[in-house]
């Protein structure tokens, strides 16, 4: 007998529907999965044949073949277990086959027949046809986000069958108690001194610009960026479903609430690899701390300890917005638009700009350098020096401004920025800065200036006209940019002891 039970499969941030065809017949008993499975694929029979048998039924000594259809496409990960127990169990006639019109299964088995979470439940409900979804119960929450089916939680195989049957009613599960609140994000008001360096991270956060701050260490370069999420705006609807769509793919818990609503924060390790930064890797595609940086900020602490190549590897998507992903099998984008910030020493020991000199050799200094290509520091709006605090601030009982009020400047300047028809100004294209950041006679011949230097690059004229704009909304002004805002945006773009001036030429 045939059984068709509907389910997914998992490739990048994206699910593909999939049908699993089960036939048995008489021959040798057997099992064979067929259609492009992987390894987790094919480890469903044993999960199936362990669960059914904990569940109290039979498992079929006959010929069992499994097509995962269709047949072009990769199939991974074990959410297809659900889905292949119950097609043996209807080809097997223990389930009547009318039992499942209208439904579609997602979820891994366990060997004691219980029903357990698969990661990328939202994507894989968004790509399931069918009008019931039955899930673990544990993905409950997780599947009723996509709001377009029935969702039907399980807990174990055993009650599912029953249910099919007709032997007992669907199970009732009660609602996992809601999960605490995140802890609010640092504020701040916590970071005593550093003008220039709060309003460089406000300007960021204002206009979705990339922040390079360069200090030596305890300057609070870590401490300034980890309050950047306190500042950002919460994220629209939009963003919000993909950030959400991007997290349950990876396996990341969501938040209460299920929207991942708050601008995402990450910070890896600068030991971490391409792949784990670029996502890819495995035939699953999975997402990398790019794509889980959507619609927040991506934090890079020692960028100057970060291997070149997976340096490199992010020049394309601080461009595009996005990470392509192609492999022999598969070519997936996945979404990565996010705000880069960056902290590092000025040379190796630290000391570079400091008072006592540098330790360093000039080879050392060189090499530490050299790490950081031309193209990928160019693509920094902002590069700021972040001195040790002034003793006098750092002892201070004043505090320093809070992330609330900060938060409602950038709030407006967001606003500002979306009556123009973009969603920060660092996305004005080219093609409109004439329109949208037009330039005063004065700030034409200061920009003028720079480029017969050589200390600015095309892309560069671009990027500090972005930041005028920022700077003048940020200000509450409006009209062409002046010399002033243009000065300044100049100002937080230059740090002469990083590269040369030929270096970003």
């Amino acid at each position: 007998m045939l059984a068709l039970v509907p389910s997914a499969t998992l490739l990048g941030v994206d699910g593909r529907a999939v049908t699993v065809e089960v036939h048995v017949s008489k021959g040798l008993p057997c099992f064979t999965v067929v259609g492009l499975p992987d390894t987790s694929c094919r480890e469903a029979r044993d999960r199936a044949r362990a669960a059914i048998l904990s569940s109290g039924h039979d498992w079929p000594t006959r010929r069992i073949t499994v097509n995962l259809a269709p047949s072009t496409v990769r199939k991974v990960g074990s959410g297809l277990d659900l889905a292949v127990a119950v097609g043996v169990l209807v080809a097997s006639e223990v389930i009547p086959a009318p039992a499942l019109t209208g439904l579609g299964f997602l979820g891994e088995l366990g060997l004691d027949g219980s029903v357990r979470p698969v990661p990328g439940m939202v994507p894989l409900l968004d790509a399931l046809a069918s009008a019931v979804a039955v899930v673990p119960l544990a993905s409950a929450a997780d599947a009723r986000l996509v709001d377009r089916h029935l969702v039907r939680p399980v807990a174990t195989l055993a009650e599912l069958i029953a249910a099919l049957r007709g032997k007992e009613p669907w199970p009732e599960h009660p609602e996992p108690p809601p999960a605490p609140p995140p802890p609010p994000p640092p504020d701040l008001s916590d970071v005593r001194g550093q003008p220039v360096a709060r309003k460089s991270l406000e300007v960021a956060a204002a206009g979705g610009h990339h922040l390079l701050l360069i200090g030596p260490p305890g300057a609070g370069k870590t401490m300034l960026a980890q309050r950047l999420p306190g500042i950002l705006p919460a994220l629209d609807r939009d963003e919000a479903r993909d950030a959400t769509r991007v997290h349950s793919a990876a396996g990341v818990a969501l938040p209460p609430g299920g929207l991942v609503m708050l601008p995402p924060f990450r910070a890896p390790h600068h030991s971490s690899s391409m792949v784990s930064l670029v996502g890819g890797g495995t035939a699953t595609m999975r997402p990398g701390e790019l794509s889980l940086s959507h619609g927040g900020a991506l934090f890079l602490d020692e960028l100057g300890e970060f291997t070149p190549t997976v340096l490199q590897s992010l020049r394309q998507p601080l461009e595009d917005g996005c990470v392509r992903i192609s492999r022999a099998r598969a070519s997936v984008t996945l979404p990565a638009r996010f705000l880069l910030v960056a902290a590092m020493n000025p040379c190796p020991c630290g000391e570079g700009n400091e008072p006592g000199g540098c330790r360093c050799t000039d080879g050392a200094r060189h090499r530490y350098r050299r790490r950081l290509s031309g193209p990928l520091v160019d693509r920094f709006d902002l590069r700021v020096d972040v001195a040790r605090p002034d003793i006098g601030a750092l002892l201070g009982r004043a505090p320093g401004e809070r992330s609330a009020f900060v938060a409602a400047r950038v709030l407006e300047a967001r606003r500002r920025a979306q009556e123009r028809g973009v969603r920060c100004n660092a996305e004005i294209p080219a093609g409109r800065l004439d329109e949208l950041a037009a330039l005063g006679p004065g700030a034409v011949d200061l920009l003028e200036a720079t480029l017969r230097q050589g200390r600015l690059s095309a892309r560069g004229v671009a990027r500090v006209r972005r930041v005028a704009r920022t700077l003048a909304d940020l200000a509450g002004g409006s009209g062409p940019l002046d010399a002033e805002q243009v000065g300044m945006a100049l100002a937080l773009r230059a740090h002469p002891g990083l590269l040369e001036p030929a270096a970003v030429a």
